[in-house]
């Protein structure tokens, strides 16, 4: 149930309760006012009694004491009930037949107890809470009315006692409410005060997580302020209540619904990074070190554009997805540990081949020689990588070495040709994109002799337009030199 319609109910529940029981003290009342003018009735019969003194006067104290007994009275009744009391008391002490020293007595005792009275009253004034002292002076006024009369001779004296305790606690009491009037008016004042930052709070545009967590921060600061500041007058405290909490109810809604708002961003988040985990767990076994490489990095890349995830899974996804990733690039950088060292060996043994190349001593025999230096090439190609920053170098001192030897051969300059376009060919398959490069030079030579053909069909053809003209034997002769 909204916290509203739970105070409402609550509220009605506590009218209907005050009601009920307002009702039950007014039936209370008129039933104590039948009561005393009961009392008041057998009071004016003890006059007329013809008993003994003793007997009277016991009856007229027990009618006293069922007087004082019972409760209150409507208000509208009370003075017009105490006269009629008051008289008629006084005309049983007047009329009746009673011995003085009994009379004396009575007064007597109703004097203590009017000084009593007064004391207690007087008492009042040292009491903190004056909503209590009033309270209870009115009591002792009604306690005042019930007891009977005092001497003559003290009786202005006694009065004039209560009577100036009483208009000192009014007085205060007065004075309390004046004061309370004004304290109310300021803690009005306050509340507005909040209500008015509190509804600049609703109102204002917040965005982000510590954003909302420090606007909070300030909406809760607020509320607590408010719990420290007392009532408001009447008539304005309900209102400026519900201007508070309405300005508080906005805020927190609009906190919750900024939040769920992330909240379902944040678990489409936690999806989409949930899905480039199981990428990465399907690639962290591949041995394709450059293309998987390549492709770790995207997800990696990707990674970092999705933005944050529910917190509570923030750890665990980025554990996962990390464990994955490295699995993967631990497995290369191993790889690569053993090729390195393997690359550093084959270098060794391309050293140790040219120093060989550098001694080659040649034999009589040229096809001997030939045989030897081609085994030497095949070693070079079968031997592998080098570590790149050196694969240049040992390149070109290779082929250096091996050119000079092989120029050194007694064979012909198109064999030579041959035999160097061949190393070329095998330097070329060592590089980086080599194939490549073969591919553009075979095109190059397709695209040459392709031209070679054209020219040699239109040399034949201009040979048979000329072989009758006078100068035919030096252009014919000049054509087949070319």
């Amino acid at each position: 149930m909204p916290l509203e319609e739970k105070f409402k109910q609550l509220y009605n529940e506590y009218k209907d309760k005050k009601t009920a029981h307002f009702q039950k003290l007014e039936e209370n009342k008129q039933n104590n006012l039948k009561t005393k003018y009961q009392i008041i009735e057998e009071i004016k019969e003890l006059v007329n009694r013809e008993e003994s003194l003793d007997k009277t006067f016991k009856e007229f104290h027990e009618l006293q004491t069922k007087w004082r007994d019972t409760g209150l009275v409507p208000q509208a009744n009370v003075k017009d009930l105490w006269e009629s009391y008051h008289h008629n008391v006084e005309m049983f002490y007047d009329y009746i037949k009673i011995n003085k020293e009994l009379r004396d007595l009575d007064l007597k005792k109703n004097q203590e107890s009017k000084i009593t009275l007064c004391e207690k009253a007087e008492g009042l004034l040292l009491e903190n809470n004056i909503i209590k002292a009033f309270k209870s002076l009115q009591v002792f006024h009604d306690q005042w009315r019930e007891i009977g009369p005092v001497p003559q001779e003290h009786r202005e004296e006694i009065w004039e006692r209560f009577k100036d305790a009483t208009s000192k606690i009014n007085k205060k009491h007065q004075e309390f409410f004046v004061n309370l009037k004004e304290e109310q008016k300021n803690n009005l004042d306050q509340k507005e005060a909040l209500c008015a930052k509190a509804e600049e709070l609703s109102n204002s545009e917040i965005s982000g997580f510590e954003n909302w967590d420090k606007k909070s921060n300030e909406i809760i600061e607020l509320q607590k302020v408010w719990k420290t500041i007392g009532f408001a007058p009447k008539k304005e405290n309900n209102k400026v209540y519900e201007r508070f909490r309405a300005a508080c109810d906005k805020f927190f809604n609009l906190k919750r619904e900024f939040f769920s708002e992330i909240r379902e961003h944040q678990n489409n988040n936690l999806q989409l990074k949930t899905d480039l985990c199981m990428q990465a767990e399907s690639l962290k076994d591949s041995t394709e070190w450059k293309k998987t490489t390549d492709d770790l990095i995207a997800l990696q890349k990707r990674w970092k554009e999705i933005g944050p995830v529910p917190k509570k899974h923030s750890d665990l996804i980025w554990k996962r997805f990390r464990a994955a990733c490295d699995a993967f690039f631990n497995n290369k950088s191993n790889y690569f540990s053993h090729i390195d060292e393997e690359y550093e060996e084959n270098l060794k043994k391309k050293e140790e081949l040219i120093v060989q190349v550098e001694n080659f001593e040649f034999s009589g025999d040229v096809d001997e020689n030939f045989d030897r230096l081609k085994q030497i090439q095949r070693q070079w190609t079968d031997i592998g990588f080098v570590p790149i920053k050196k694969k240049e170098e040992i390149q070109k001192r290779f082929r250096e070495a091996i050119n000079v030897k092989f120029d050194r051969l007694r064979i012909s300059e198109d064999e030579k040709s041959d035999i160097k376009f061949r190393s070329k060919l095998e330097d070329l398959g060592t590089k980086p994109r080599g194939n490549f490069r073969m591919k553009q030079d075979r095109e190059k030579m397709i695209l040459k002799i392709k031209q070679l053909e054209s020219d040699i069909t239109l040399w034949e053809n201009n040979i048979g337009f000329f072989a009758n003209s006078k100068n035919a034997q030096s252009m014919i002769a000049e054509v087949e030199k070319k």
